[in-house]
């Protein structure tokens, strides 16, 4: 197979007349695009969510090498979002209903081999009733635009179009390989063709074996291989799993005569998966799964990013966020983005297209084909670990999901379906029980229990929680953003606690564009653990905290009492792994503070709650004996939590203090004053010291903001324009003295982007609480680039870029 990326310098219309089919239109007023595109670039916020739903039109000029008699020449299209119509030469070859799903089509007939032929894709991105999600409302933006890559592939007219791996019996002694072979096969006539497999670890071939195959006259045929490998692959097979995810690579030369005309090379990793009614298991290891739900979508292009923020996006989600599992709501998403998981071990629930809406038979129709793309498609991942075939959150509609769960389980027999819902008791035929739960309000139980939602004995995951039940900016106010974090702990309390449940996946892990039914009315959805630039909130902290791989300290409170109803300083938490933390104010040491395991006895790392910022100050430094400023530091931290709203047995204490030291009402005023509210005094610094064992392995200050700083930080210095342009990551930080977030910023910022390098969004932005995120991407031009950061207040940042280019 000889496959050519043809994702540079298309011709792009916002809009479609017939007119442009033609060979000889004059295109000179399209401009120029590359794919990944989005059909218009989108505002941040408030805009008409319409403003993507129009038909557009895509033309390129394709110059295609000479092919013979035997050679076929398909085009193929990743993602073009919703509907698509592509011509070549002005004749049309085919169309594709679906957005999430790739299609290939054969261009043998019309194609001029050795010749200029002309490509034009008629992209129509409104949300057409007919084509799952649509029919009714969706809480997301579905974008449009051809916003996946595209390629040409030169195949024999016999080839194998896709290959599904499984591995079999890895637990036992007898390790199996079971390929799906899907061939594509032009003659009317029977044909017997050699099968040469090569098993690759690395760049080396650890076993090869041979199979004769009978390719009958039909066009469309599967044949299925078994190979016993177990004591042929000289060392141990290794297993991919979380912490060591083993790819394998499966080579396919497919012989006749003596001649090589179709080959393969598939990546893919040996392990077993099962899902018991106590639970997820990973090569007979039993794993609590921890997870969040991730949209594809990006500010200002919707779902068009290329492979490096789909590769960034997988990280963030394993070495920040700590979790073990991505649900990909509600849709097939990237092959980058997949092939990420499998890289860092990162597991993956995999599912159709929908929102809670299902259409007519037709309708129904195009998504039993959904499975099917899906399926074909993804299958060979390691990290996907369970399919599903059910429209997200939708009523039961039994006759309908039969269809997709036997499509699922024909294609795919080693992974087991589920089948998102949110209504309890509701009919269960996939083969785990997946539900949406949203019970916790903050005080109550995070989950249900098994039993309250469904009397079935097969397994059970719950696949989103908090989300709409507490929205939250990075910039409301710190009381609700300490709140959403808790949500979320307590959430994975209550999952971690509970045999029954396999694992959780929290709602969700960035915010995201919505339409007009959802969201805060400026078309956006705050239920993320991260905003849209992927910059964290403190629940990102909460679940990053969950992991033991690197140390990490996160005080969620700026320690400003004034940001508190009434001056009155809740409780600090700090999320993190560590042992204990000492804290220290103004230099003095105050107390060691441990993890809460009496409220968080299952958390893996349950967050320190710090409730004493007066240690023995009131002892060393006022008239009181020790046993006396004992109850007075007492009274002083139930007035700063409570007010004045005492119990009556502290009003007793305090009353027996105002009468043995002398003291009124304005004593008492000062005392408070001097330890909780510092008015007049000089700034308080608070320093926390992290600890494992008996070692400061963290430390962190906290204080006044005095001269802030504006910082900027970049993914990746280095940009390399291959099968299409790349992009990085830019974030810009207000920083306090001590390297903290300062929240309440919205300075504005210019960006300038010199060399070979452009901005993808507005150029003039402005702090979104505390901190904004932009990406830049390639043009086409090798060399040094420069990102400028100009500020009124803060002057310039600047940022060296290399972009390489090395388009294939």
């Amino acid at each position: 197979m000889k496959k050519i990326d043809i994702n540079f310098d298309w011709q792009y219309s916002p809009d479609f007349k017939e007119e442009y089919i033609e060979v000889d239109f004059d295109d000179r007023d399209f401009v120029t695009v590359n794919i990944p595109h989005s059909n218009i670039e989108i505002p941040y916020n408030n805009f008409d969510e319409k403003i993507y739903q129009f038909e557009s039109c895509y033309r390129k000029k394709l110059r295609l090498d000479s092919f013979d008699e035997e050679e076929s020449v398909y085009i193929k299209f990743e993602g073009v979002m919703t509907f698509a119509r592509v011509y070549l030469n002005a004749i049309c070859i085919g169309e594709h209903k679906g957005g999430y799903t790739p299609f290939r089509l054969d261009l043998t007939d019309v194609a001029i081999g050795g010749h200029e032929n002309i490509l034009v894709v008629y992209v129509d991105s409104r949300e057409r009733k007919d084509i799952p999600p649509f029919g009714f409302v969706i809480d997301y933006l579905s974008y449009g635009g051809i916003y996946r890559e595209v390629a040409l592939e030169y195949r024999n007219k016999t080839h194998i179009e896709t290959v599904g791996i499984k591995t079999n019996d890895l637990l036992t002694k007898s390790p199996k390989l079971e390929i799906d072979l899907y061939f594509k096969n032009i003659y009317e006539n029977i044909q017997f063709l050699n099968l040469k497999c090569s098993l690759i670890e690395a760049e080396s071939t650890i076993y090869e074996f041979e199979k004769t195959l009978e390719i009958n006259e039909e066009l469309n045929q599967v044949l299925t291989i078994k190979e016993a490998i177990e004591g042929k692959c000289g060392e141990e097979l290794k297993l991919w799993s979380l912490d060591n995810p083993n790819l394998y690579r499966l080579k396919l030369d497919l012989i006749k005569e003596g001649r090589i005309i179709d080959s393969q090379n598939i990546s893919f990793g040996f392990r077993e998966i099962e899902f018991r009614s106590e639970g997820f298991y990973l090569n007979g290891k039993h794993i609590k799964i921890q997870g969040l739900n991730r949209h594809q979508s990006f500010p200002y292009v919707g779902n068009a990013m290329p492979k490096s923020a789909q590769y960034k996006d997988a990280d963030i989600l394993k070495y920040e966020l700590g979790v073990n599992m991505v649900r990909l709501s509600h849709y097939p998403q990237s092959n980058h983005f997949l092939d990420r998981c499998d890289q860092i071990g990162l597991l993956v629930f995999d599912e159709i297209p929908g929102w809670q809406h299902v259409g007519d038979e037709s309708w129904q129709e195009i998504s039993v084909e959904n499975v099917r793309e899906m399926i074909l498609k993804d299958m060979n991942h390691p990290s996907i670990v369970i399919w599903g075939v059910r429209i997200n959150e939708s009523q039961d509609y039994d006759k309908f999901y039969k269809k997709t769960n036997d499509m699922a389980h024909k294609l795919d027999s080693s992974r087991p379906t589920g089948g998102v819902r949110n209504i309890a008791k509701s009919n269960i035929l996939e083969d785990v029980y997946t539900y949406n739960d949203f019970v916790h309000t903050g005080e109550n139980l995070g989950l249900q229990k098994k039993s309250k939602v469904t009397k079935t004995d097969k397994p059970y995951l719950v696949t989103e929680y908090n989300g709409h039940m507490f929205p939250t900016k990075k910039f409301d106010n710190e009381s609700r953003r300490v709140e959403h974090a808790l949500r979320h702990l307590n959430v994975l309390e209550a999952m971690q606690g509970d045999k029954d449940i396999s694992g959780s996946i929290g709602w969700c892990m960035f915010d995201y564009n919505t339409h007009k039914d959802f969201g805060s009315g400026d078309k956006i959805c705050y239920h993320g653990v991260m905003d849209m630039y992927r910059i964290p909130k403190h629940a990102a902290f909460a679940y990053g905290s969950q992991q033991d791989d690197y140390p990490i300290m996160h005080v969620a409170s700026s320690l400003n009492i004034g940001e508190y109803d009434g001056s009155l300083l809740e409780d600090i938490y700090v999320f993190t792994n560590c042992d204990s933390i000492k804290l220290y104010k103004n230099g003095e040491y105050v107390n060691t503070f441990y993890p809460d395991r009496e409220k968080y006895p299952n958390l893996v790392n349950a967050p320190i709650r710090i409730n004493d910022l007066i240690g023995d100050a009131i002892e060393k430094n006022e008239k009181f004996s020790k046993g006396d400023a004992g109850i007075v530091k007492d009274i002083l931290i139930n007035v700063n939590k409570n007010g004045l709203k005492l119990r009556p047995v502290d009003t007793a204490k305090m009353g027996w203090i105002f009468l043995k030291y002398k003291m009124n009402m304005a004593d008492a005023e000062d005392l408070y004053t001097r330890y909780f509210g510092g008015w007049g005094g000089e700034a308080t610094s608070y320093e926390f010291k992290g600890y494992k064992g008996e070692k400061s392995i963290l430390k962190l200050t906290k204080g006044q903001v005095v001269n802030p700083r504006l910082d900027m930080k970049i993914d990746s210095n280095i940009l390399i324009e291959e099968a299409t342009y790349d992009t990085t990551r830019v974030v810009l930080r207000l920083l306090d003295d001590y390297g903290n977030d300062i929240i309440y910023a919205n300075d504005t910022v210019t960006i300038e982007a010199q060399g070979g390098v452009e901005v993808i969004g507005p150029k003039v932005l402005a702090l979104i609480g505390g901190s904004i995120g932009f990406w830049i991407k390639s043009k086409g031009e090798s060399g040094q680039a420069n990102i400028k950061i100009i500020s009124e207040r803060f002057g310039v940042l600047e940022k060296k870029i290399e972009v390489i280019k090395n388009r294939l």
